[in-house]
């Protein structure tokens, strides 16, 4: 169970390496959403189902879209860290809507550490950013979005998860995963 967050630093608002330090044994069951794109129903739905699992963390690799989807996101349990993706408008009116919320939306990029394990977080729009986050080899896990389909894959000894679209309007199916970090295990939910 987490305990506590704490910030550890901050490098510019675009690009935050943010480190969250879950102050407990380190291993979480981690919920892994992207690509709502406004899509109230669904977002519901996916709040109602993660709520309904053992997670004890929430990261969205954004495109959340509008200010108006923090409301539905306030029914989460547990705390929310996000990135922005390309389609997401008012960015300030959004981060401290959030913040308001008790969840936390950074800039392009946020830096997750769970006792050893580091988790990097970024929407995947950015193909440098992305590849460089990939193949640099500095992470155990990197959450991303922004293609819409729901992928696992290894790539030396990162962990490589797009949880897929929330919303269902590209590939017609609404997915969202998770991932427990003690056994590195990944489920993607299909709804």
């Amino acid at each position: 169970m987490i305990s506590h967050f704490s910030t550890e630093h901050n490098i510019s608002s675009d690009y935050p390496a943010v480190m969250y330090v879950a102050e407990d044994d380190g291993e979480l069951i981690v919920g892994l959403v992207a690509d709502s794109h406004d899509c109230l129903p669904k977002i519901k739905e996916a709040v109602a189902k993660i709520n309904a699992e053992p997670v004890e963390l929430v990261l969205h690799a954004g495109d959340y879209s509008a200010p108006f989807v923090t409301d539905w996101y306030r029914a989460l349990k547990v705390k929310m860290i996000g990135v922005f993706g390309n389609n997401d408008a008012e960015k300030g009116l959004l981060r401290s809507r959030f913040a308001q919320a008790g969840h936390e939306i950074r800039g392009r990029f946020a830096e997750v550490q769970t006792g050893s394990m580091r988790i990097a977080l970024t929407h995947g729009d950015e193909e440098d950013l992305l590849n460089s986050l990939t193949t640099c080899g500095g992470y155990d896990v990197l959450a991303h979005g922004h293609s819409h389909k729901a992928t696992v894959s290894k790539q030396g000894r990162t962990l490589i998860i797009n949880p897929g679209e929330l919303c269902g309007y590209l590939t017609g199916e609404c997915t969202y995963a998770i991932l427990d970090t003690a056994t590195m295990e990944t489920r993607t939910v299909s709804f």
